[in-house]
């Protein structure tokens, strides 16, 4: 495996001092306090105590402002010296005068900081200069006069060190002197920029200046570098706008010719910097411009095919840009005989895996389960459980769904969704004219998963086109463009959906949680909202939709929406006119979607897009629900085993899994794990997401190359690492003090999707792993779909759970956790909602639509201060084990000893539930077997009160005379009880009673 440079050994080796360091008393501690001292410092030998000694630092500092950064001192007891003098400090090296009461070793620690705030959002400042001399000892040291300085002992530098190899900067991290570069400069007098071709275990590092090693080596020469047959080879050609500022870079490759006439086409050769494909699997291309005084990396890769003769392959790679000459670099890659295994992916630090960023895998439009083909008959398509019928314009005429209330099987009849068919108006000063198309939309299909259509027509004086697509999980998307062929003012765009009364109980978005849906609400365009649309409906139906345009891209989620907020759409919003009107008008529940008064000029086209969902997803399933019992943490698999849980989900910060969504680099011991759970009938899941990344990625200086297509930008800061080592535009995320880990925000949209679905395919084949833990991800649903392709490629039953804090909040723009992830929803298998949710003060509409996920086919778990077990049982929801506030152990032995696997679970909402109570607000659920069934009670009332049971006897099949009602002992939760049917039974507010009815 490729080992990390260590700095501080090769710098002591170069100097030629190793020996004397180790012979030498030991200074200070090898390892420091970083958060005191910072994590660097270059060790001096003072070989007799003096009043004053001088020394000369080489740092060669990349931060921008190194005089502005203190420096301390520490002598061989490990004591600060007070008495330091800062002569001369610039990026090229320091110039101290320091008091050394005796002889050995000192340590200079030249970048100190302070962190404050947070630890897991820590703030890092760097410590400004303190004047600490004595003013007595300044003057008589001499420090200010030259000519006495010059006559000081001299301290004799050893070397640097870092407070680990990590932390450490590299040799691409040595900043060139002043004279330095003009010696570089000078060699090329008439250059705008130079070319450094360089090595892969040598990344940039540096943006603003060029490292000592090139000024050393100086510009041009060969890329010389060595790979096995079949091993991607990734490589830099580092470019230097020395001069002016660079336009439109360019690359073109040759092929490589080989011994004996062999050649490897040009067409294995790839520049990411230029383009790609997108996580969506499009092809694109980027402007890459160097700004002047910058560095730009050129990262390519060369794929060599696996049966390639061995031997010295030779071409170039021609470097061009908007009026500078072509410039060409030579290439001479040998080939060993060796033949990588995997491309060389298992070695993550070769950086092989830089062609996963245009990988296409799992990007196709097949099903995964349970979904089944889309079905067109005519103008209706069907999809699983729903059906939706295509009025002559291309929008909804009907949308049924095939779904019973009790979310697992189907209804007698459908629920139609609809009261009339969907229309998009257009108003202007002779009344509303509906979007008509000329001819009916033809329907074709792009595979199992995914059919479109398109028409054109009309909106009175505007033209329209309409292009759209329904896929099998229930998403239909439009892009309607609306043209005006000359000047008209317009009094409103719209778009009405007009809902049966059955279909729209509930709501939730548009800055509402869920609830009863309002009988009449007005809402408005909000930056600082990450609003744009909303889910009405019952617990068998539904409609989400949102409101877009061509611009439309993810916003960041959680802590860092405001960072990249939602792009306001110019046509739905319209300069703050735009905004949505609910109300329930008799029969119906009619959604406006209006967009306001407003003026087009001739040619101008306006894009009015939509995405909608039908809901339910999918049916639950109770019985596998209750049998995966999770396990939140990293532990010894017998303990979990025997506490009665059989899914292990393994976090970040742990030893198998110890960087922030970058769980490569302990494979090993992750496969032992993993292979130790399935022996025990166990599975094993882990947290990886890509909302944000690890410092530890190898790849990342490669991602930093490519400006913000991957990083998000943003002010910086954070951990000290990240300030050390990055350019400064990034969003300091998540940080584990623990390790030292610290993350940055990744975008919402770009290639390091393809990347993450190639590495779960690998954690697939290569360790077994069962699923997915995510944590508010940051991706959409077409990656969403990737992931559950791949994982169902390699495991029977994948598992993936999504947790999400509550977002409904100023920072995180007010949105609905389920809103932000119901596009996920068909592809994930239950929730995890989550801290900061309210499960005591909230209605059970809100448990139903916000909580529960049972509206959209799927069941969850508790978290807040463990929930509320009584109201959870309503849902099937318990907590996770080992979170505190919450135990489900003994509800677990309860579940198996009723035998709830076997049971219909009924909730409270289905019309015709067996038992009800004489309360509108205690509820109750019915999990029912043959001859026997277990009641779930639960109270909203505010004080205690006496509910009597309404039991439809003949749906339980239990004879009432002989029926009885128990309520066993259940440690934390209830007391043994004993009841007749038709008892008035007291419940405390709160609470509620789990009853045995047989």
């Amino acid at each position: 495996m490729h080992k990390r440079f260590a700095p501080c050994l090769l710098a002591l080796a170069t100097l030629g001092i190793a020996a004397s360091l180790q012979a030498a008393t030991e200074p200070v501690p090898l390892r420091w306090n970083a958060d005191r001292l910072g994590n660097h410092r270059y060790t001096v030998q003072v070989e007799q105590p003096a009043a004053a000694v001088r020394v000369i630092v080489p740092w060669r500092r990349r931060d921008a402002h190194p005089e502005q950064v203190a420096v301390i001192v520490l002598g061989p007891d490990g004591q600060v010296v007070d008495n330091v003098a800062r002569v001369h400090i610039d990026q090229a090296a320091g110039e101290l005068v320091f008091e050394a009461k005796q002889a050995g070793i000192y340590a200079v620690y030249y970048q100190p900081y302070l962190s404050s705030g947070h630890a897991n959002y820590p703030t890092v400042t760097y410590a400004p200069p303190h004047d600490s001399a004595d003013a007595a000892w300044l003057q008589a040291s001499g420090a200010g006069d030259p000519a006495r300085r010059a006559k000081l002992p001299q301290a004799r530098v050893l070397g640097y060190q870092a407070v680990d190899d990590f932390d450490a900067y590299t040799d691409m991290e040595r900043t060139a002197t002043p004279q330095e570069l003009d010696h570089v400069l000078a060699a090329h007098p008439a250059a705008a920029w130079l070319l450094f071709p360089e090595t892969r275990e040598h990344p940039v590092r540096m943006f603003d200046r060029i490292p000592e090693r090139w000024a050393q080596r100086g510009a041009g020469g060969t890329l010389s570098e060595h790979a096995l047959r079949g091993e991607y080879l990734s490589f830099q050609v580092g470019a230097w706008a020395a001069r002016a500022a660079i336009r439109h870079v360019q690359i073109s490759f040759g092929d490589l010719h080989g011994p004996g006439g062999k050649v490897i086409g040009a067409a294995a050769l790839t520049c990411f910097n230029l383009g790609g494909i997108d996580y969506a699997g499009q092809p694109f291309t980027t402007q890459l411009d160097i700004a002047q005084g910058r560095v730009q990396p050129l990262w390519m890769g060369l794929d060599i095919p696996a049966d390639t003769t061995p031997g010295v392959y030779r071409g170039s790679v021609t470097v061009s840009a908007d009026g500078i000459a072509a410039q060409q670099v030579p290439l001479a890659i040998t080939v060993d005989s060796g033949e990588a295994v995997a491309h060389g992916d298992d070695d993550p630090f070769k950086l092989t895996r830089l062609r996963w960023l245009n990988s296409t895998l799992a990007q196709n439009n097949e099903l995964v389960k349970p979904f089944t083909a889309v079905t067109v008959h005519g103008t209706r398509l069907g999809i699983l459980g729903r059906d939706i019928t295509l009025a002559g314009n291309g929008l909804p005429a009907q949308i049924d769904s095939h779904f019973n209330e009790r979310m697992t099987g189907w209804a007698d009849t459908p629920l139609p969704l609809l009261a009339a068919p969907m229309q998009l108006l257009v108003q202007d000063a002779s009344g509303s004219h509906a979007l008509a198309a000329a001819t009916p939309p033809t329907i074709d299909v792009d595979g199992p998963a995914k059919v479109h259509w398109r028409s054109s027509g009309s909106a009175g004086p505007l033209q329209a086109t309409v292009a759209a697509s329904l896929e099998a999980d229930g998403t239909l998307s439009y892009a309607i463009a609306l043209t005006a062929s000359q000047p008209v003012s317009l009094s409103d765009i719209r778009l009405e959906i007009p809902l049966h009364n059955e279909a729209a109980p509930y709501e939730l978005g548009l800055g509402r949680t869920g609830e009863r849906a309002p009988a009449d609400f007005s809402w408005r365009w909000n930056v600082q909202n990450n609003q744009d649309g909303a889910w009405i409906g019952a617990v068998n139906g539904g409609l989400e939709f949102h409101l877009r345009d061509e611009h439309y891209r993810r916003p960041l989620n959680t802590n860092f929406y405001h960072d990249q907020p939602l792009r306001m759409p110019s046509s739905w919003d319209n300069g703050g006119n735009g905004g949505v009107q609910l109300q329930r008008e008799g029969a119906r529940y009619l959604v406006k979607a209006f967009s306001g008064p407003r003026h087009m000029d001739a040619g101008q086209t306006l894009h009015y897009d939509l995405v909608m969902r039908v809901t339910p997803f999918k049916t639950i399933h109770p019985a596998e629900h209750f049998a995966e019992r999770y396990y939140h943490a990293y532990a010894d698999l017998d303990m979990i085993k025997a506490q009665g849980a059989n899914v292990v989900n393994i976090h970040h910060a742990t030893p198998i899994n110890p960087w922030i969504n970058y769980p490569f680099l302990q494979a090993d011991r992750m496969r032992a794990y993993v292979g130790a759970a399935h022996q025990r009938g166990m599975a094993v899941k882990i947290y990886d997401t890509i909302r944000e990344l690890s410092d530890r990625a190898p790849e990342l200086p490669m991602l930093e190359s490519l400006g913000q297509e991957i990083i998000s930008p943003g002010k910086g800061g954070g951990f000290s690492w990240l300030q050390e080592h990055l350019d400064g535009n990034y969003i300091a995320a998540w940080h584990v003090p623990e390790n030292r880990d610290a993350a940055v925000i990744d975008a919402g949209q770009s290639r390091w999707h393809n990347y993450y679905i190639e590495g779960l395919d690998w954690l697939a084949r290569n360790i077994g792993i069962d699923g997915l833990y995510l944590d508010d991800v940051a991706y959409d649903r077409i990656t969403m779909q990737r992931v559950r392709k791949v994982l169902q490629a390699h495991r029977p039953h994948p598992l993936i759970d999504l947790h999400s804090a509550n977002q409904y909040n100023p920072r995180d723009g007010y949105i609905n956790s389920a809103l932000l992830y119901m596009e996920l929803f068909p592809y994930i298998d239950r929730l995890w909602f989550g801290e900061e949710f309210d499960y005591q003060h909230t209605s059970p509409a809100y448990w139903l639509t916000e909580l529960s996920g049972i509206p959209y086919g799927l069941m969850g778990e508790m978290l807040q201060d463990g929930g509320n077990p009584w109201r959870g049982m309503l849902f099937g929801m318990t907590n996770r084990l080992p979170w505190t506030g919450g135990d489900p152990r003994e509800l677990w032995k309860l579940w198996d000893s009723f035998g709830i696997e076997q049971a219909d679970m009924i909730g409270w909402w289905v019309h015709d539930t067996p038992v009800k109570t004489d309360r509108d607000d205690v509820l109750a659920t019915s999990y029912v077997r043959h001859g026997k069934t277990m009641i779930a009670l639960a109270s909203w009332a505010p004080a205690t009160v006496r509910v009597k049971l309404q039991i439809d006897w003949r749906a339980l099949g239990i004879a009432p005379r002989t029926a009885t009602l128990v309520a066993p002992a259940v440690a934390g939760f209830q007391p043994a009880a004993q009841f007749k049917p038709d008892d008035a039974i007291a419940v405390e507010p709160g609470k509620g009673w789990l009853l045995i009815l047989q």
